[in-house]
């Protein structure tokens, strides 16, 4: 029995169940571009590379979701940019998929390594190449990319594109093929 002046200590349920609200909330605000509260957070500990049940980290779910602001925030606490989620993707290759220029652009001055592949041997230029994201494929590629690199299947970036109908990319892409 508690009283008055004597707080109630919570259980071990309750606790988990807090700390799990809590990691919802971070991932939300990276999800939703929250950097505001993202900064707030990390200044006082929280870890810049938690990461969800899928394997995505903070920066990732900011960089797919194409969040400037979030994305920078989370670099400069230390995000590490080469983070493999569980299907093998790093948030450059998210940031390339979704087609984000500015957000590829700096994941690239941070850091990222253009041709970082996860367990596939998929680049970004790859992800870039299918989804006819020219302007990314040209910054990839002037940042060392290489548009030769083949995956696991032996897949190079322009083999990607034209097995996608990606013809703007296919067309960059051919001289490499």
């Amino acid at each position: 029995m508690h009283t008055n002046d004597q707080a109630a200590t919570p259980t071990k349920a309750e606790l988990d169940e807090a700390a799990l609200n809590m990691a919802r909330n971070m991932f939300q605000y990276a999800r939703s571009g929250d950097a505001e509260h993202l900064a707030a957070f990390l200044s006082r500990g929280l870890p810049p590379n938690l990461r969800n049940e899928k394997g995505d980290s903070l920066l990732m779910l900011a960089s797919y979701h194409c969040h400037l602001d979030a994305t920078r925030v989370l670099l400069e606490h230390g995000a590490d940019p080469h983070l493999i989620n569980d299907a093998g993707q790093t948030p450059l290759h998210g940031a390339a998929f979704k087609g984000d220029l500015a957000v590829t652009t700096l994941l690239l001055d941070k850091g990222a390594l253009p041709d970082f592949a996860g367990p596939s041997g998929r680049t970004a230029l790859m992800f870039a190449a299918m989804f006819n994201r020219v302007a990314i494929a040209k910054l990839l590629m002037e940042r060392g990319a290489d548009p030769a690199a083949r995956d696991g299947a032996g897949t190079t970036a322009y083999d990607a594109a034209i097995k996608m109908g990606a013809a703007d990319t296919a067309a960059l892409l051919a001289p490499a093929k």
